[in-house]
Parts: C-alpha cells; sequence; structure tokens
C-alpha cells in the first residue's frame, strides 16, 4: 500500500492553527452579533413601549366614552422619525377605533405577553403598507362612575432604524474581528517560522556534510520533541558505518582469498606450457582442473553471502526443510559414497518440518552444513540430518564424527574467512565460508544457530532452531 506523502509541515502548522482560529473567530462573531442584535432590540422595544405609555397615559373616559387626548405635536411626533416610521392606534373597550391609524394590524392571537417588563404589553412583528414593522401592544384600564373597561393602545414603527444600528454592528463585529484574525495569523506565520528554525538548521547541517562523514549529529540542534528522530538517524548511520565497514572487510578478504587460486592457476598454466611430456601435461591440467574447482567453490559462496547482504532479495514462503533435507542428501550422495561416509536423514514421522523463508537460502545452509560434515569427516564416518518439532518451532541438526571444533574457536568459525585448527588439519582446501554463510542465513530467518560436540566428545553438532515467532525473514 502506497503511503500518501504528509507534504510540508509549515504548511500544515499554519492550516491547522489558523484555519480552526478563523471558524472559532467567525464563530465569535456571529455569537457577538447576535448578542449586539439582541441588546439592539431590546432598547428599541423599551423606547417602543415608553410611547405606547406616554400615549397610554392620555388616554381617559369623558361622558362614558374613551378619548384620546394627542395633541397635534404629539400626533406629528408619532407620525414621523429621522430614521423610520410611527404608527399608532387607539381602540376602546367594545373594539371601536378611538384614534390613530384604523387598519394598523391587529394582535395576532398566539402572541404571548411579555414577561420583562411590569405592563400587559405585547410584542409583535407585522408588514404595514408593504413594510415590515415593529409593534407593541399595551392593555391600558380606563374607568370612570359611568363605565370600567380595557383600551388598547398599539404603537408601531418600521425596521428602518433597527436595519441600520444592525448593519452598523455586523461592519464593526466584522472588521474587529479580521483585524483580529490578521493579527493572529501573522503571529502564528512568525511563530511558525521561529519554531522550524532549528529543523532548518538540522537540514542544512545533513545537506553540507561530506558523503564519508557519517558521524553523528548534534541532539542539541532541535527541539526535545525531535530529539528521538535525531537519535535514530544516529543509530542508521552507526549501522550503515558497520555495513560500510563490514563489506570493506569482505572485500578485502574476498580480494585475497581469490588472488590465490588465481596466482595457482597462472603457474599452472606457465608450466603447462613448458611441458612437453604429455603425461606431465594431462597432471598438470588436473591440477589445473581441481584449482579452478576449488576457485568456482570459492567464487559461488562468495555470491551466496552477497546475495544474504541484501536479504536474499525475494519474500519468504512456506518452504518444508523434510524436502529441503532429502534433496540435499540426494545432492551429496556421491561425495558420502566416495568417501565411504554414512549419510543419514533422520526425519520424525509425521511432524510438521515447515518454516516460512526463502527455498533458495534453506537450501544453501542445508547442503552447507552437510558439505562441511562429509568433507571434515574422515573415510568410514557417519553424517546425520536430523528434523524434529520443538517449542512450537522446527529443530534441524546436522551431527558429524569427524574431528569437531574446539570451544574456544566455535564463535570465531562464524566469521568469514575463519578456519579452525581441526579443519585446517581435515581439509586444508578449504574456504572458510561455509558456516559463516549459514549464520547469516540463519539469521536473516531469524533462527538461533549454536554449535556443540556431537556424541562421546567426538565430533560436531551444529543445530538451527525455527522458533514459532521466527521462520520469517527480517
Amino acid at each position: 500500500m502506497k503511503v500518501k506523502a504528509p507534504g510540508s509541515l509549515r504548511n500544515q502548522l499554519l492550516r491547522w492553527l489558523i484555519l480552526p482560529l478563523i471558524g472559532l473567530v467567525a464563530l465569535n462573531a456571529v455569537s457577538l452579533y447576535r448578542d449586539a442584535l439582541e441588546a439592539a432590540d431590546t432598547a428599541y422595544d423599551r423606547s417602543l413601549l415608553s410611547s405606547t405609555r406616554a400615549l397610554a397615559e392620555r388616554v381617559s373616559v369623558r361622558d362614558g366614552k374613551v378619548v384620546a387626548d394627542v395633541p397635534y405635536v404629539a400626533l406629528d411626533s408619532f407620525e414621523t422619525d429621522t430614521l423610520g416610521r410611527i404608527y399608532y392606534k387607539v381602540t376602546g373597550p367594545q373594539g371601536e377605533t378611538v384614534s390613530g391609524y384604523d387598519d394598523l394590524p391587529p394582535v395576532p392571537k398566539n402572541v404571548p405577553r411579555s414577561d420583562l417588563y411590569p405592563a400587559l404589553v405585547r410584542f409583535y412583528h407585522s408588514d404595514y403598507n408593504g413594510e415590515p414593522v415593529r409593534i407593541a401592544a399595551l392593555l391600558q384600564p380606563v374607568y370612570d362612575e359611568s363605565m370600567r373597561g380595557i383600551a388598547l393602545i398599539q404603537v408601531g414603527e418600521t425596521l428602518d432604524a433597527r436595519r441600520a444600528l444592525s448593519r452598523r454592528i455586523l461592519v464593526n463585529t466584522l472588521l474587529r474581528q479580521a483585524l483580529m484574525v490578521l493579527a493572529v495569523a501573522t503571529l502564528v506565520w512568525f511563530a511558525v517560522r521561529l519554531v522550524l528554525r532549528p529543523l532548518m538548521r538540522l537540514k542544512n547541517e545533513v545537506e553540507t556534510r561530506a558523503l564519508s562523514d557519517l558521524s553523528d549529529v548534534d541532539q542539541a540542534l532541535v527541539h526535545k520533541e525531535v530529539r528521538p528522530l535525531v537519535a535514530a538517524m544516529n543509530a542508521a548511520m552507526g549501522r550503515m558505518q558497520g555495513l560500510i565497514a563490514s563489506q570493506r572487510r569482505f572485500i578485502a578478504d574476498a580480494s585475497h582469498q581469490l588472488r590465490t587460486p588465481l596466482a595457482v592457476l597462472k603457474t599452472q598454466a606457465e608450466l603447462a606450457l613448458r611441458e612437453d611430456d604429455p603425461a606431465a601435461m594431462r597432471a598438470i591440467v588436473r591440477s589445473i582442473a581441481g584449482t579452478t574447482d576449488s576457485a568456482i567453490h570459492l567464487a559461488n559462496r562468495l555470491l551466496t553471502m552477497a546475495r544474504i547482504e541484501h536479504g536474499g532479495g525475494a519474500q519468504g514462503a512456506p518452504v518444508s526443510l523434510a524436502a529441503v533435507a532429502h534433496q540435499v542428501g540426494l545432492e551429496l550422495a556421491l561425495p558420502a559414497v566416495q568417501k565411504g561416509i554414512d549419510l543419514a536423514l533422520d526425519t520424525e514421522p509425521g511432524a510438521d518440518t515447515t518454516v516460512i523463508g526463502q527455498e533458495l537460502l534453506l537450501h544453501e545452509l542445508v547442503s552447507n552444513l552437510a558439505d562441511n560434515a562429509i568433507r571434515y569427516t574422515p573415510p568410514g564416518g557417519s553424517v546425520q540430518l536430523r528434523l524434529r518439532r520443538e517449542n512450537g518451532g522446527v529443530l534441524l541438526e546436522v551431527l558429524d564424527s569427524g574431528p569437531g571444533i574446539a570451544p574456544a574457536e566455535r564463535e570465531k568459525v562464524l566469521t568469514p574467512f575463519y578456519r579452525a585448527q581441526s579443519a585446517l588439519e581435515a581439509n586444508p582446501g578449504g574456504t572458510g565460508l561455509g558456516l559463516a554463510i549459514v549464520r547469516d542465513i540463519a539469521a536473516l530467518h531469524g533462527a538461533a544457530l549454536t554449535l556443540d560436540t556431537a556424541q562421546d566428545g567426538r565430533g560436531l553438532k551444529v543445530a538451527v532452531r525455527f522458533t514459532a515467532a521466527s521462520g520469517g525473514l527480517h
């Protein structure tokens, strides 16, 4: 599955800091705007109620009739305003129009009485003469000796003034919030640049380094939270240094090991050119063939080690070790018979010997162990390959009746080109790579490799344990 590149850290920080900030400011602006409109509506409603009360004070009863004593000046103030128009209507107890605009919209039945004021007043919106209006309807008791009743005083106001105030509040709110966003965004931008400056120093430090400079990067260059990343980089460069040093040693050792058979081949070829005796020439050619076989064997071992260092180049798959061991036994049967060695395969009946790995490398592992055992076991000896289940994993053992390896040398023989003293005496022509290859293949498959005495204090036993947690490529 392809992982999407995360992109710019600076852009992400700015996006995740500024966008939520803009959202919060927008919500705050909406909240402030609503609060301001509510406060403005409350103020205008109070003013409207005051006008209604002023008109109610001029309503009285004369000769059994409700009258509204509204002077011309007061009437003029109701009819016009600097930002809008005001309309009024006085209705008597019997529903008759006493004064004002007779067609002023009546009070809807579902309008509740306002609890904000100590008065029997209702506020509602309606349309009058094609314009929206806000109307206050106040119930005013009227009475004298001849009658008692309730008069209705309505005062309506167009919404021009309220809308103008709402626009001013909206513009002022948006302007202030925009200035706040701009100021905070600028601060965030500078803060992000300042915070990322150590990472830029780290980038410059890495970019300006020489190709051969794999020394540790100073963790003090970056923030505390980034130091684990720098520590991981330093650890990776340390492993790279070790790998490069190992490859250099391997190349040096390999060139030294290959130089010897090539020099021998050249010498043998020169001798063959100077030789006139056909029998002697044939003997030299046989020597050349033997040297060539040794060089081919060494080159194949070197190529195997190079392939292991690159992880084998393939993914793991289920592999039956019993089948691999059986195939190796067939391949090495002839060399074993030629030396009179008893080569046996002992597999636990019905045991599942399947592991996850690369069949080619596992074949190389078993083949190297069996080949080494045959090479260093004297004629008439025995070599045994054993496979069985153990603790949920698979145990492979190769036992021989050869000279074995001294305990002090068992770690050394796992390094490339090192040969134990007993191996040098038993087979001077070895390469010293067999057990090193086995070690690397076992490590690649997560298996444990141990060397021990085979039996009765004689021979060598090599055990490779594929545990239930291993068996996969690493």
